[in-house]
């Protein structure tokens, strides 16, 4: 048996850890959501840089125009995702959040449908219904039918289909390119974004705290390009809907790091919800494993 088929999926765990940092890191960020989102995808565009003009120039002369034209969108719904997210996590718990902001199984099945056919098994669809509710039943306690916390659910809801559409542009044109031509390309339009959204309506991009510059820069090395790096790398082999499944397992790691960063209290229904995603995602691991064929090898 080939190693090389078990790549995609030792990044996907990398990943999901890595992410998982993401809302306490913004939590603990004095800046206004626009401007976290901003320097965290220019530091990420910035780490990039050298490795893209060393090897990608050439590259580029090779995109079509429907890449180029899909980079763009999802450099845009990349940097409205991380807007609508950090926003809600002004108005809602990391759990409340995280949850619903991971719920990517219900978009991402209907779109991998919708735009390249592919069919969802029924234990995938079961697999996917159980991760889901083990992350319902996180939230369950979290919930508040109220103003200010229903409004960050919202926000986390409509950033989870951002999410989700992100990953569905990206998975065909990493079929094409690499990895390094892709995510340079798509957090640079994602920055330039999110640099015109704090221009036009006026967010400060300077002065911070020294803790907020570096809470900017662990963002973008951490669940930047070691979690969204690793998904963008992973979708060349493997489908968006196996890492939307991964991706369930965030809010399993945000608990508990909220827990010793931010002193958050873990109740029982977390710790039962945790359980049920993990079973969720190694029933779809295992269906996945058995149904597809032979990954291609790292080109």
């Amino acid at each position: 048996m080939n190693s090389y088929r078990f790549y995609p999926y030792i990044a996907l765990v990398i990943g999901v850890i890595a992410v998982s940092t993401s809302a306490i890191f913004v939590k603990l960020t004095l800046a206004p959501a626009p401007v976290i989102a901003f320097y965290r995808l220019l530091f990420s565009t910035i780490l990039i840089a050298p490795l893209f003009f060393w090897k990608c120039i050439n590259e580029v002369k090779g995109m079509a125009k429907k890449d180029w034209v899909y980079s763009t969108i999802a450099g845009v719904l990349l940097a409205f995702h991380f807007i609508l997210w950090f926003e809600s996590l002004n108005f809602t718990s990391v759990a409340s959040s995280v949850v619903l902001v991971t719920l990517q199984p219900l978009f991402s099945f209907i779109g991998t449908y919708l735009f390249f056919k592919e069919k969802v098994s029924g234990i995938a669809a079961v697999s996917g219904i159980i991760a889901i509710a083990g992350s319902v039943v996180i939230s369950w306690g979290d919930f508040q039918i109220s103003g200010l916390a229903l409004f960050g659910d919202v926000l986390a809801l409509a950033a989870c289909a951002l999410i989700t559409a992100y990953l569905l542009f990206g998975q065909g044109i990493r079929k094409r390119h690499s990895l390094t031509l892709y995510t340079f390309i798509v957090y640079g339009i994602s920055s330039l974004t999110l640099l015109i959204y704090c221009l036009l309506f006026q967010y400060p991009l300077a002065p911070y705290p020294v803790t907020d510059w570096y809470y900017f820069l662990v963002l973008a090395i951490v669940p930047t390009l070691l979690g969204h790096s690793l998904f963008n790398w992973s979708i060349k082999w493997v489908s968006t809907n196996l890492v939307s499944v991964m991706i369930l397992f965030e809010p399993v790691g945000a608990i508990i790091l909220a827990y010793y960063v931010l002193g958050e209290n873990v109740i029982l229904s977390q710790v039962f919800g945790g359980s049920i995603i993990m079973v969720g995602i190694t029933l779809f691991l295992l269906e996945n494993r058995l149904s597809k064929k032979e990954l291609k090898p790292v080109s």
